[in-house]
């Protein structure tokens, strides 16, 4: 793996079952916040295991490393963050990768984030509260700056008052079949979402098949049908259960 870098654990850090410190892979095309991170990380008692300057070695250092928490840059040569992220964790869902942008871009990280990251912050952060981010990502919070946080919460505001966004409490579709199923309500073709959702095309008709069978529908129209049917009713009555 050309540019990827293998660090051992330094001393004193535990990796036992009983308290094993997070694992956490770095990747960025800058070697001294690369260096920055590292000293961070392992000070705060983390294992920085590997690094990376590029997308193509991340995924490969994922593979063999498995490790608990990717950090990514974004804007990297030889395969970009956001590919490598979508590759990563469509591969193994159980790796958790937090973003890095050299701006304060929210549609950047909105596309992050719907590629599978579990977090998104600028490289601008203070030391600190990157090192931060780590340790919640890797305990299993997600972790977005305050200009995203609004962004998402202007994006709920914004759901049309017919329904289309809400969904049950209880369901047979995951919720990228949601995802995708939100989308055909909203009039996308099936390019149309893949581009949005970042997923190959195969991926989106996969799920389009599967949403269909779940819900017993025979076409995308009677899908819809069924959907905007049972959201009106949740958006008169204010109440949500089941679907499928």
């Amino acid at each position: 793996m050309r540019g990827a870098r293998h660090t051992a654990p330094v001393a004193g850090q535990s990796n036992g079952p009983s308290e094993r410190a997070a694992r956490v892979v770095v990747v960025d095309d800058d070697v001294r916040l690369r260096g920055r991170l590292r000293s961070g990380l392992q000070d705060a008692g983390l294992i920085v295991i590997a690094e990376a300057d590029n997308g193509r070695d991340a995924i490969d250092l994922a593979a063999h490393f498995r490790p608990d928490v990717i950090v990514m840059d974004i804007v990297m040569a030889n395969v970009d963050g956001l590919t490598a992220t979508r590759t990563i964790i469509g591969r193994n869902p159980e790796v958790r990768v937090l973003l890095l942008t050299a701006s304060a871009d929210l549609e950047l990280g909105i596309v992050g984030l719907r590629a599978g990251a579990a977090g998104h912050l600028v490289k601008g952060a203070p030391l600190a509260e990157l090192v931060s981010a780590v340790q919640r990502i890797a305990a299993g919070e997600p972790v977005v700056g305050p200009e995203l946080t609004w962004r998402l919460i202007a994006s709920v505001r914004a759901l049309p008052a017919g329904g289309l966004g809400v969904r049950p409490v209880r369901s047979k579709l995951t919720p990228r079949e949601w995802e995708v199923l939100d989308l055909l309500c909203a009039g996308l073709t099936v390019d149309q979402i893949a581009d949005e959702l970042v997923l190959a095309r195969d991926t989106v008709r996969t799920h389009v098949k599967r949403l269909l069978r779940k819900l017993g529908a025979h076409s995308q129209a009677e899908a819809i049908a069924i959907a905007n049917g049972i959201r009106s009713t949740f958006a008169a009555d204010g109440k949500t259960g089941p679907l499928g």
